[in-house]
């Protein structure tokens, strides 16, 4: 680690010397001071240099918190500095600024000027307004002219950052929802409504700090989660209208997506569909959309209750783009409305279908070698999956009176997949079939009462119920040295039933104190059952001829948690402490195949907070927590499951609860929205008992039985730095990452070892912001990773991209984006290039455009990486999508 950590450091010392430089090279003059109403500093007071002959805006920016303000230009010559606020009179200060001026102080006064009915004020038309919480940006001002979607559009947005699978965060914070007009539709599912409605509609993009979801705790929460609101032009409101775009390409490659809406006042309509074979993802996480999951958020109870199962042929995430290896045939339906039939009432609904077929091809080559075992096993792996999701939900508010709500939530899912692969494994050809299905229903209902100016109380209830049955069959047997009584089998077969019911109900009230001081208790009970069978059977030409013991699982897993909740924040100036207490009751019972046992823990769980606002542009946070945790069903059922069609995993067969602690530390320097922002973040771990595995590992097959094991440790730290250069209108971010994750096991029955994983990730990247026909956007990113067991493994890969836009004029644009990748410990074939085209030509403005879209034009047809693990290394290669080139056409109405 010493040689990296040197690199690192050195990386970081001379980007801080770059920001240090750079401000010496070019000349500016920095213009501050405070703005006052003669005894209190004045917030969002609005500051403008302009040129005193052209009235030109040069500049403009606003008080922060403490009154204070800062700008910098560097211009010279003669100009006014205006100052206003609402309920004051401007004020304008003269001043001549000269090439030797690198910093001029004023301080202003500003007198309150009485509020006229009659009086008509007019207000600048700028590209950002901050208002309290609020900031609205006006997309003109921004928008690069070539945005086809929200994402897209909001990509261009100062503080918006959207991850590639379509996440969109407000500096480093994932924003709560996007609302259309105030109004939300798909809660943590928003990336549907991102990813497909058109960009055009969209007047201004607001930034809701200190967001609350519910409006009665507005206030009284301590809050600082963030929320988006995109502002729809006139023309756009109380009619009917969308856009058809349809795109058709060589081999069989096609798109088709629609968007129909009617936003108005008492009612929003939004109807979208998406059809295409280009691996497209129009949903994002589904499961984002199902099962919505915050965590601490007032009435939340059961969000993070659902199935896990243990048997899945999906291919894990190869941290590649999945668009380029997704082979599919999506289709997408979704209608959604909001209602607002009286005042008091709103009702929301949301259907979605989704239906799609997808193809997965993998090569791969894997190295064993531990503890005097060594083999390579050998994969040609092809994965069609066909699936189909219902979902459908019902949101129901009304408003009782000023200060109390009612909520209702009805949702219902249905999904039924099948999962087939043709395998290749050491020249055996096997064929796995997976039939599953899940199913769930999910009521809550929750009142709300602010009784008092800061005081709320929470009523919530929850019913939920899921099943998930899997039936799975594998066309050979690979298990002669488990069975060896049984030589002529050759297939074999497992049904899986899970099922889970939970129950709850919370009462929770926050009390916010006259000094800022917040106290929230909560009191609770949560019961859940789950119910989980595993038929296990070896088949000789589909003739059942054994059901092993020790290979069959009834379990039933009932857990009732009553439980009380603290929490107390003591503000004193601007030092904040938070103190938590959680005290649960639990109440277990376990059945193993008619094996009873029951279990009544009782546990505590505290935790500190401490956090401090230095000033209004540092900040510190930091929090210790010490929890423990239940096991779940997949830890305690008693015999071998079948979980791959050469591996088994069994639990514990007994209660276990998991006890750790853990250490935070973040650093902000500077907002967001400030030139210069940076952001560390510190996280420290130590799993005092966690769960681990006991491998029995062999070339045909593998056996782990779940162990619990002492001690553990994580680490990870995080830094990341965002310099906006005005001389070259562009925005340059850093980023650099260390984690390190230990953790023990048991291979073949030898001692318990330890492995060590150490990731190191640094990059940067800088996109331009010009309002001319030419933008970029350019980055790097190494990632090393290193793995420590007898033995040392490591290797590094790099990611590169360089994006070109052109807006030629208000007709036409293109843009270019290519990728190289490299990767580490591979002697051929380990650097691999990408270029992607998108060009449009709006033929009728606002009516019917015309483009040209183009991936993958190097025509790679493959790809190749490397992995390693504490028992080896793998090699593996990916088909990809050939080169395709579509034909596109829009039609706006």
């Amino acid at each position: 680690m010493g040689r990296r950590s040197k690199v690192i450091i050195n990386f970081s010392l001379t980007i801080l010397a770059f920001f240090s430089l750079q401000n010496s090279i070019f000349s500016q003059t920095t213009i501050l001071g405070t703005v006052r109403d003669g005894y209190d500093p004045l917030y969002s007071a609005s500051i403008i240099l302009k040129d005193s002959l052209s009235n030109a805006i040069i500049g403009y920016t606003y008080s922060d918190d403490n009154g204070n303000y800062e700008l910098k230009t560097s211009k010279i010559g003669q100009f006014n500095l205006i100052f206003t606020s609402l309920s004051y009179e401007a004020k304008t200060i003269p001043l001549v600024i000269d090439s030797k001026q690198t910093e001029i102080k004023i301080d202003v006064v500003l007198n309150e000027k009485p509020m006229n009915l009659r009086e008509v004020i007019v207000k600048a038309d700028l590209p950002m307004t901050i208002k309290e919480d609020t900031i609205s940006f006006k997309t003109k001002y921004y928008a690069k002219g070539s945005e086809q979607t929200v994402e897209e559009l909001l990509k261009s947005i100062p503080g918006v950052v959207v991850n590639s699978d379509g996440t969109i965060k407000v500096g480093n914070q994932e924003i709560e929802k996007l609302m259309i007009d105030g109004d939300d539709l798909f809660e943590k599912g928003y990336t549907i409504l991102s990813k497909n409605m058109p960009a055009y509609p969209i007047e201004e993009v607001e930034i809701l700090k200190n967001y609350s979801n519910n409006r009665l705790l507005k206030g009284v929460e301590e809050s600082n989660k963030v929320a988006l609101n995109l502002k729809l032009n006139e023309k756009s409101k109380r009619i009917w209208f969308g856009n058809i775009e349809t795109s058709i390409g060589n081999n069989s490659f096609y798109q088709l997506k629609g968007n129909l809406m009617n936003f108005g006042k008492k009612s929003k309509y939004y109807f979208l569909t998406n059809l295409n074979t280009i691996g497209y993802d129009a949903t994002g996480d589904i499961e984002n959309l199902i099962r919505p999951f915050r965590i601490d958020e007032p009435a939340s109870i059961g969000d993070n209750q659902k199935i896990n199962s243990s048997l899945s042929l999906l291919p894990q995430n190869i941290n590649f783009k999945q668009s380029r290896t997704h082979f599919n045939n999506a289709k997408l339906l979704s209608f959604n409305t909001i209602f607002n039939p009286t005042e008091k009432l709103k009702l929301k609904t949301l259907g979605f279908l989704n239906c799609d077929q997808s193809d997965f091809f993998r090569n791969s080559l894997d190295y064993v070698s531990v503890n005097n075992t060594n083999f390579i096993n050998t994969e040609d792996y092809q994965l069609r999956n066909k699936k189909r999701i219902a979902f459908g939900k019902l949101d129901g508010t009304y408003t009782i009176s000023k200060n109390k709500t009612i909520a209702i939530t009805t949702k219902y899912n249905n999904g039924n997949f099948n999962d087939g692969s043709n395998l290749l494994f050491n020249d055996n050809s096997i064929i796995e079939n997976l039939e599953h299905q899940n199913s769930l229903f999910d009521q809550k209902i929750s009142y709300t009462n602010k009784f008092k100016e800061k005081k709320v109380f929470l009523l919530t209830g929850r019913y939920i119920d899921e099943k998930t049955p899997q039936n799975y069959s594998v066309n050979q047997f690979l298990f002669q040295d488990l069975f060896p009584t049984i030589p002529t089998a050759n297939t074999v077969k497992q049904q899986n039933t899970n099922q889970m019911q939970f129950a709850g109900v919370n009462l929770h009230l926050l009390d916010r104190k006259d000094k800022g001081h917040l106290f929230e208790l909560q009191l609770g009970n949560e019961f859940r059952k789950d119910r989980l069978s595993t038929l296990f059977s070896i088949l000789e030409n589909n003739t059942t001829v054994e059901k092993p013991v020790g290979y069959q699982n009834n379990t039933t897993y009932m857990v009732n948690d009553l439980y009380l909740k603290s929490k107390y924040l003591f503000k004193l100036n601007t030092v904040g402490f938070t103190g938590k207490l959680n005290i649960h009751q639990l109440f277990n019972r376990l059945e193993n195949n008619k094996n009873f046992n029951r279990q009544n823990p009782f546990f505590i769980n505290p935790s500190l907070g401490f956090d401090w606002k230095i000033n209004s542009k540092n900040k510190i946070v930091s929090s210790y927590s010490y929890t423990t945790t239940n096991a779940k069903v997949l830890d305690v059922f008693s015999d071998y499951s079948l979980i791959g069609f050469r591996s088994f995993s069994k639990g514990t067969n007994n209660f276990n609860q998991l006890n750790a602690s853990s250490i935070v530390f973040n650093y902000q320097l500077g907002n967001w929205s400030d030139r210069f922002f940076a952001n560390m973040f510190i996280l420290y771990s130590r799993n005092h008992d966690f769960f681990s595995t006991n491998t029995l590992l062999n070339q045909n097959f593998t056996q782990a039985d779940k162990r619990l094991i002492k001690d553990r440790e994580f680490l990870s730290f995080n830094s990341k730095l965002d310099y906006y250069f005005k001389f070259i209108t562009s925005n340059l971010k850093l980023d650099i990452g260390y984690t390190k994750s230990e953790f023990k096991n048991i291979i073949n029955n030898s001692n318990l070892r330890q492995v060590t994983s150490n990731n190191y990730n640094y990059g940067l990247e800088l996109r331009s912001g010009f309002k001319r026909a030419f933008n970029y956007h350019v980055g790097t990113k190494w990632t090393t990773t290193e793995i420590e067991t007898t033995t040392n493994i490591a290797f590094t890969n790099n990611t590169s991209f360089l994006d070109l836009s052109f807006v030629f004029n208000k007709r036409f644009d293109l843009q270019l984006q290519s990728e190289r990748y490299y990767f580490g410990n591979l002697q051929t074939d380990n650097t691999y290039y990408f270029l992607d085209l998108d060009t449009h030509y709006k033929l009728l403005e606002n009516k019917l455009t015309l483009g040209l879209s183009g991936k993958n034009l190097f025509n790679t047809q493959s790809f190749r990486n490397f992995s390693i693990s504490d028992i080896g290394t793998s090699m593996t290669e990916y088909r990809l999508l050939p080169r395709y080139v579509l034909l596109t056409m829009e039609l706006r109405f």
